[in-house]
């Protein structure tokens, strides 16, 4: 079994579907691109990562994109990175306004 992901206008996923496994043919249809959806894969092993409603598609990169979660992360791949490292103990929340995390512990 197999996943596609529908695109909008703007490569935005709409919607993603199980579909036939990539490896069987479906009348003549390219299991790539399963009647217009482009197939993604939940272990990630094809374009980053498992498309996901509101994701993005990079055709030029082959890749789904997660949503931006704030304006100062910078794109890793298919993931955003904090412009600060995460602390690694305790909770942490990321605070925008300020460029930092919050300790909410």
């Amino acid at each position: 079994m197999a996943h596609y992901a529908y695109l909008d206008q703007n490569n935005i996923v709409i919607n993603v579907i199980v579909g036939k496994d990539e490896t069987e043919l479906i009348d003549g249809v390219d299991p790539e691109t399963y009647y217009g959806a482009v197939r993604t894969s939940y272990n990630s092993k094809i374009r980053g990562t498992y498309a996901g409603i509101g994701y993005s598609y990079n055709s030029e990169e082959d890749i789904f994109i997660a949503p931006q979660p704030f304006p100062s992360w910078i794109r890793n791949g298919s993931f955003w990175d904090p412009p600060v490292p995460m602390p690694t103990d305790g909770r942490w929340e990321w605070n925008e306004e300020e460029g930092a995390w919050n300790d909410i512990s």
